[in-house]
């Protein structure tokens, strides 16, 4: 619902897709590393709790 999305949330989810982009092409440069998918993961589960709890 992008239209329900406050600045904050737009901001969190501009940055996890930013952060989805950057631990991709650092897994295509130097190999996978688990901990930065493990962060990517959480930031994407607080953005999604954020999310919900905005259109709710």
């Amino acid at each position: 619902m992008p239209g329900s999305a406050d600045g904050s949330t737009k901001t969190m989810g501009a940055l996890t897709v930013g952060a989805l982009v950057m631990v991709t092409a650092y897994t295509v440069a130097l190999g996978s590393n688990g901990w930065l998918w493990f962060g990517w993961v959480v930031l994407g589960l607080i953005t999604l709790g954020m999310v919900v709890s905005r259109s709710t």
